[in-house]
């Protein structure tokens, strides 16, 4: 398959050089035809099956101008695509060192070789070319676009942010809330060196960016709590619900322990009960069910949560059910509750927790950038799909 594609592709260069050949012959009267030493070497290669000679002698003899650079650039396409970036490499260096090439093919044949070093994972001198391009009015915007995968690729999060800042006057497209998330990659560096304001300071720069970033207020809320301010926290932390509601399970341990540790235990049972009416989640069932087991005891904590489970079935809150109703139980009802538990568990074990409402990427680990189509808060709790079902 191979072989006959090179093969295609040298008669198509043949064909493009041997009509421009005889285009200048008909232009020149009384000059004797005789082929060039050029193309009978390159004829001997073909004949021997030493292709990749070939090419290489093919592509030389091949005049850049404005009728064959054209078929010089789709031929580089064609070996980025087939995985032969040396070649390709090889192809739009040759374009850009010819000093008689026009502006326009000139930035195109910059643009592919940005692409070939991309495809080779030479980010360093893919980001040089896209960067010169970023002043090219033809290839501005998707030098842009791409010099911000790279950036978001190496983590390089300032330049991501300034380069998004530049697409978003480029293309009148909101980059806001992808924004926001490098303040927080910057803000989460931050805070695992304990460096809480510069940390905190990030956090309020991506809140800024985009008050719906529910990111922003988690971070905000753990640096707070770092302080110990939980008031401060408890407030970011109550954004959520308006931000987004289905996050609610990444914030619910943790209004629990600013409730908690501001003394305010009856005022979180309120607060979560509101919050239940408002958004019946799994995760706000199990917290409420702990305080309500420790305050009224097993029967009240399992009558609660079958009333929610009779409201908004499914698998995991009917585990979380079966594991406070075991508690009471005695008996052959207790010895088959433990085997319906020990199978619900194995069940959910399997289960992913997160998945990416885009691409459907799922996992444990609730990633804000999903690792398989590259968005931003695409991942979502498994327990928000469930319940959006129901």
């Amino acid at each position: 398959m191979k072989a006959t594609w090179v093969l295609l592709y040298l008669i198509s260069i043949l064909i493009a050089w041997a009509l421009g050949y005889f285009m200048r012959l008909k232009e020149m009267p009384g000059r004797k035809f005789m082929l060039p030493r050029d193309y009978l070497v390159g004829l001997n290669f073909l004949l021997n099956e030493e292709t990749d000679k070939a090419v290489d002698v093919f592509i030389k003899m091949l005049e850049v101008d404005s009728d064959t650079v054209e078929t010089h650039l789709a031929v580089g396409k064609l070996f980025r695509r087939r995985g032969e970036v040396d070649r390709a490499i090889r192809i739009h260096q040759n374009l850009i060192a010819r000093p008689q090439l026009e502006r326009v093919y000139r930035e195109q044949s910059m643009f592919e070789l940005g692409q070939d070093y991309l495809s080779a994972g030479v980010l360093d001198r893919a980001e040089r070319i896209f960067l010169e391009l970023v002043n090219a009015k033809s290839h501005s915007a998707q030098a842009l676009k791409i010099l911000i995968d790279i950036y978001q690729q190496e983590k390089s999060w300032e330049s991501a942010i300034e380069i998004a800042g530049k697409y978003e006057s480029v293309t009148r497209q909101t980059m806001r809330p992808v924004i926001a998330h490098y303040y927080c990659e910057l803000s989460e560096i931050a805070f695992a060196k304990k460096r809480y304001d510069e940390a905190l300071t990030d956090a309020e720069k991506a809140a800024s960016a985009d008050k719906l970033c529910v990111r922003a207020s988690l971070l905000r809320a753990k640096i707070y709590m770092e302080q110990g301010d939980y008031k401060l926290a408890l407030r970011s932390l109550k954004l959520i619900k308006d931000q987004n509601p289905d996050y609610l399970a990444e914030a619910i341990d943790l209004l629990a322990s600013c409730y908690e540790h501001s003394g305010q235990g009856a005022e979180l049972e309120a607060y979560l009960k509101g919050l239940l009416d408002e958004h019946p989640r799994v995760p706000v069932v199990l917290i409420l069910a702990e305080r309500i087991r420790k305050w009224r005891g097993d029967k009240v904590a399992v009558s609660f949560v079958a009333d929610y489970v009779r409201r908004y079935p499914s698998l995991r809150g009917l585990y979380l059910f079966v594991n406070l109703y075991i508690l009471n139980a005695e008996g052959r009802i207790k010895e088959d509750l433990h085997i319906l538990q020990n199978l619900m568990k194995k069940i959910l074990a399997d289960k992913p927790d997160y998945q990416c409402k885009s691409c459907g990427f799922s996992g444990k680990t609730l990633h804000w950038q999903c690792p398989g189509c590259k968005e931003w808060s695409t991942i979502l709790p498994i327990y928000s799909l469930e319940d959006a079902l129901v």
